[in-house]
């Protein structure tokens, strides 16, 4: 793995759609940040990895399921962050230090 500070930001973007296409078919926990104080943590499975986005399918209420999309760039920003749903742990930490 790469040291935070040796890696420019236009490669962590590869480097974060790398790792997402890696977790493709599995279960995951999202947690957003939209805005104004609004935190948004959802679960579901990686279904899509696209050059710029990922698309995750989360289950709704009675049994309906939605699929979300999240930019890369949000992940490295810190505004999406994803965590393993077994053990609660953060997978990807990418955030630029500014």
């Amino acid at each position: 793995m790469y040291m935070d500070n040796e890696v420019p930001p236009v490669n962590r973007v590869d480097l974060i759609r790398t790792e997402i296409s890696n977790l493709e078919g599995d279960r995951i926990r999202v947690r957003a940040n939209m805005g104004r104080s609004r935190i948004v943590e959802r679960s579901g499975v990686v279904v899509a990895a696209h050059p710029s986005l990922f698309v995750v399918e989360v289950e709704e209420r009675r049994g309906r399921k939605a699929r979300q999309s999240y930019q890369y760039v949000d992940v490295l920003t810190g505004t999406v962050e994803i965590y393993d749903i077994d053990t609660g742990e953060r997978l990807l930490d990418f955030t630029v230090e500014e």
